[in-house]
């Protein structure tokens, strides 16, 4: 049952895991009541057009528009664009369904009309009936580059998408984002929430560029007292994507306490999963209250039950009716 409370929940967010969360998180909260601040160090351009993949997987998610088997794109999409790029031998590797691209070929419009990537966001969610506000963490281009002992430095998307996420990585880097300026509203959105989860995305590319943005983590300081953080770590693998081997490689546990470390300044509690339950007395020793649980959420029951409990748990008062 969704609560009638007018309590704010903010969701630092990145693409597939963030979205699951929010899907669930609808279904317990009323949407108007939730704001997602997303990830934009993965946004890429290519063939002309902005590409933001962690806005659009959460719009698509939310919207019930999502390709349920990929868990990117959209649904019923046909291909036909993508397969005239690769026969005059453009980048194909980087998949974009028709309709995919109709979306991109809007942003990339609005925002060279002069519109901000915040407002693009908006109209873009209000199209597809998305009642959770999205804002983008910043309006200001930032790029997530890799460092590789083989391929030198490369941009995110190629080495996530062209090589499958499958070279060794020496250091990750956010270019622009010291000079980048948190989105309008979102620092408000952060000092007046009740509750805010860090979606269980990526600790390293999803939730870090988040952080890196100047004035987030300050302002995330202040509300450490009412910041959760999900593990998306289980068992030592991630549930989907490369963090698993990107803790490792970047010298961090992977673990939940690896994870827990990664946001001890911002947070003071933290969700780990029934199996990880071990780990629960190194965490609480970083100074974090614990609650362990399942956390795999492959359906949106699953992730309502998850997001209830943990808002029952540590912000009881959201759920007040």
């Amino acid at each position: 049952m969704k609560s009638s409370a007018s309590a704010k929940i903010v969701v630092l967010s990145g693409g597939v895991g963030a979205a699951k969360l929010l899907n669930g998180l609808q279904k317990v909260v009323d949407p108007k009541d939730i704001t997602a601040i997303v990830n934009v160090a993965d946004d890429t351009q290519l063939h002309g057009l902005h590409i933001s993949p962690d806005l659009d997987t959460i719009a698509y998610t939310l919207a019930g528009e999502i390709d349920p088997k990929k868990g990117w794109g959209l649904k019923n999409e046909s291909w036909n664009a993508i397969e005239m790029i690769s026969r005059y031998g453009g980048v194909d590797w980087f998949q974009l369904g028709d309709r995919d691209l109709g979306t991109h070929m809007y942003r990339t419009h609005r925002i060279l009309q002069g519109n901000s990537l915040t407002a693009v966001t908006q109209e873009i969610a209000t199209s597809l009936k998305v009642g959770i506000r999205i804002l983008p963490v910043s309006d200001n281009p930032i790029s997530t580059f890799v460092s590789t002992a083989t391929l030198g430095e490369i941009e995110f998307q190629e080495y996530f998408v062209r090589h499958q996420h499958n070279v060794e990585i020496e250091d990750v880097s956010f270019k622009g984002i010291k000079e980048a300026e948190p989105g309008p509203n979102v620092i408000d959105e952060i000092m007046s929430a009740s509750a805010i989860i860090i979606a269980p995305s990526n600790p390293i590319v999803s939730i870090g560029p988040i952080l890196g943005v100047p004035g987030i983590s300050e302002a995330l300081q202040i509300q450490k007292a009412s910041t959760v953080a999900v593990s998306g770590i289980i068992n030592g693998k991630a549930l989907k994507g490369p963090a698993d081997r990107m803790l490792l490689e970047l010298g961090h546990e992977v673990s939940p306490t690896g994870v827990a470390r990664i946001y001890q300044n911002v947070a003071s509690k933290f969700v780990l999963d029934n199996a990880d339950a071990q780990y629960t007395t190194d965490i609480e020793k970083l100074g974090f209250t614990c609650l362990a649980t399942d956390t795999v959420i492959p359906s949106q029951k699953k992730s309502a039950r998850l997001c209830s409990t943990i808002l029952s748990t540590f912000f009881p008062e959201v759920l007040k009716t």
